[in-house]
C-alpha cells in the first residue's frame, strides 16, 4: 500500500490527476462500506444484539446506531 510522506516529489498535472482519481475511489469504495455497515447494524439489530454489543463492535454511539436502525429502508443517510 501506498504512503505519502511530509515530503511530496514535484507535483504535475498527471500525477496531481491520478492522486485524485485514488481519491474518489477511495470515496466510493468507502460510501460502499458504510452502506455494508448500516446494514449490518440493522441485522444485528433485528437479531436481537445489544445496542451496547453493536456500539462495541462499531465504535459509533448509542445515538449514532439508533439514527442508523431507524433510518432502516428509508433513503436516509445512515451516518
Amino acid at each position: 500500500m501506498e504512503t505519502t510522506t511530509a515530503t511530496l516529489c514535484a507535483m504535475d498535472k498527471r500525477s496531481l490527476t491520478q492522486l485524485a482519481h485514488r481519491f474518489r475511489e477511495a470515496e466510493t469504495r468507502a460510501e460502499i462500506l458504510r452502506q455494508e455497515l448500516a446494514a449490518a447494524i440493522r441485522q444485528a439489530d433485528a437479531d436481537g444484539v445489544a445496542q451496547k454489543d453493536i456500539c462495541e463492535a462499531t465504535g459509533y454511539t448509542r445515538q449514532q446506531v439508533r439514527r442508523i436502525v431507524l433510518a432502516g429502508g428509508s433513503d436516509a443517510p445512515e451516518a
